[in-house]
Parts: C-alpha cells; sequence; structure tokens
C-alpha cells in the first residue's frame, strides 16, 4: 500500500515561497523607481496606478485602506501628487467634510510615461523569461493577490 502524498505544502515551503515574493517586490520596487519621471516615486506611481486598475475617483479614506497604510500617509502622498497637478483633490458633494480625489490628465500621462520609461526592462526580463511561463505565473500571481485581498480586513 503505497502512501498518499500530502496537497498541503510545508510551513517551509510556504515561507520559502512568500519569501522569494517579498525579494521579488523589493528587488523590482527599486528597479521600477529608478525608471520613474523626475519627482515621482513608488508610492505616488502606486496611487495613480489605482485609478487606472480600479476606480476613477475615490476619497483619501478608500485609498489608505486600499494601500493599508494611515490616513496621515496618504493624505501626505496626495498633497504631493496635487502640487505635481497629478491628483485634483475637492469635496465631495455628497459629505461637507468627506474629500474626493481624482487623477488628472497630467496625471495618466506621468503614469504612462512611467510605464514606457520602464519598457527597456521589462524587454530584458522578457528576454530571459519565456513569455508561457510569465503567463503561468501572472495566473498563479493573481490567485495569491486575491486570496490576499480578501484576507486584507481580517
Amino acid at each position: 500500500m503505497t502512501k498518499k502524498k500530502s496537497s498541503k505544502a510545508s510551513e517551509a515551503t510556504l515561507f520559502a515561497y512568500f519569501n522569494e515574493i517579498s525579494i521579488i517586490s523589493q528587488l523590482s520596487s527599486v528597479l521600477f523607481e529608478r525608471n520613474l519621471p523626475e519627482g515621482l516615486n513608488n508610492s505616488q506611481f502606486s496611487v495613480l496606478n489605482w485609478f487606472s486598475r480600479v476606480d476613477s475617483q475615490a476619497s483619501p479614506g478608500r485609498l489608505a485602506t486600499a494601500f493599508q497604510v494611515t490616513a496621515g500617509a496618504m493624505t501626505n502622498t496626495l498633497k504631493k501628487l496635487e502640487s505635481k497637478g497629478l491628483v485634483k483633490i475637492e469635496p465631495d458633494e455628497l459629505s461637507g467634510r468627506k474629500k474626493k480625489i481624482t487623477i488628472t490628465s497630467k496625471g495618466e500621462k506621468a503614469r504612462k510615461q512611467a510605464i514606457a520609461a520602464s519598457a527597456p526592462l521589462f524587454q530584458e526580463f522578457a528576454e530571459n523569461c519565456p513569455q508561457e511561463n510569465i503567463e503561468l505565473q501572472i495566473e498563479a500571481l493573481q490567485k495569491v493577490r486575491e486570496y490576499l485581498d480578501q484576507r486584507r480586513y481580517n
């Protein structure tokens, strides 16, 4: 009689998996930030990118929750983006106290420039990793992200 192999990953395997993701995150963030337009950092780019991926407007509180940072940290980032003309901060017409944040056309342009500036880096990566592998990894990583997104508020 053969033993059934457990489909559960060991603690060591799971730690190694998330450790690799963490290291990749750090290394890729630094490389990407080097290619950002002058005066734009990863945090600011991430907010601009959020508007492209998720919604056309948000409150500072919603953005702080999405990025898992304090309201103060998000307000600081938003003020810097506003001073550069990359987002617009207006009173929310539904609530006198809340603010509504939207990306400006200048912000959309800065986001696209940041991505275009990183194209050589992406191309170099693609030359070293077959497309089939990248596509499979995207699917797997999306599942990890979706799981972690669901656990964000626990």
